[in-house]
C-alpha cells in the first residue's frame, strides 16, 4: 500500500486516510481538545503526509521505521503548532511551580475509566493536556516536550503537576458517584 501510495496512486492515499484517519483525529483530540481543532489537525496531518510520503524512509511491514510512528510524529507536531499559534495569540506567561509532582505517581483510580477521563481532560486548558498526554500516554520526556512546545522542560513538569492535581480533583468525584 505504501508503495502505491508513494507512486501517486490516489486510490492507495485513500486506504491509508481511512485507516489511520481515527488515530490521527484521536491523538489530535487529546492535544487540541476540540474537535474542530483536531479536525484541522487530521486535514494538515493527512495533506503532509500526501506531500511528503516519499519523504517516508521506513516500511509498513515493520521492517525500518513504522509508518504509524512517522505519521504520530507529523500529528503531534501539527496539534502543537497549532497550540503555539493560538499561544502567541493569547500571550499566556510561563507559570512557576515550585511544587513539582512526583512524575511517578500512578493517575487516580478513575483514570481506568476512558469516558471520565476524556470529560477530565477536555476541562483542562490546551497546554495543560498537551503536556500530560504527550507525557503519560505518548512517552515523551519533559525535554521532548518542552522541544515541540518551544517551551523549558520546567514548564512541562510545572503543567504535568499542575494538571495531574486538576485532572485527580475533576476524577474522583466521578469515583465517589460510580
Amino acid at each position: 500500500m505504501l508503495t502505491r501510495a508513494r507512486n501517486g496512486e490516489g486510490a492507495a492515499f485513500e486506504q491509508i486516510y481511512r485507516w489511520f484517519e481515527r488515530p490521527v483525529f484521536t491523538l489530535a483530540m487529546r492535544i487540541a481538545g476540540d474537535r474542530d481543532e483536531a479536525t484541522e489537525v487530521l486535514q494538515e496531518t493527512m495533506l503532509k503526509v500526501l506531500t511528503r510520503i516519499g519523504d517516508f524512509r521506513g516500511h509498513g511491514d515493520g521492517s525500518g521505521t513504522p509508518f504509524w510512528g512517522w505519521l504520530r510524529q507529523i500529528a503531534v507536531n501539527e496539534a502543537l503548532m497549532r497550540l503555539r499559534s493560538q499561544r502567541r495569540h493569547e500571550h499566556a506567561a510561563e507559570p512557576n511551580d515550585e511544587h513539582l509532582a512526583d512524575d511517578r505517581l500512578p493517575p487516580p483510580p478513575a483514570a481506568a475509566d476512558a469516558a471520565a477521563l476524556g470529560r477530565a481532560l477536555a476541562q483542562l486548558p490546551a497546554p495543560t493536556r498537551s503536556v500530560l498526554w504527550l507525557y503519560h500516554a505518548e512517552g515523551y520526556t519533559h525535554e521532548e516536550i518542552a522541544t515541540l512546545m518551544q517551551r523549558t522542560p520546567s514548564f512541562s513538569k510545572s503543567q504535568l503537576a499542575r494538571g495531574s492535581r486538576r485532572l485527580r480533583a475533576l476524577l474522583e468525584p466521578e469515583q465517589a458517584h460510580a
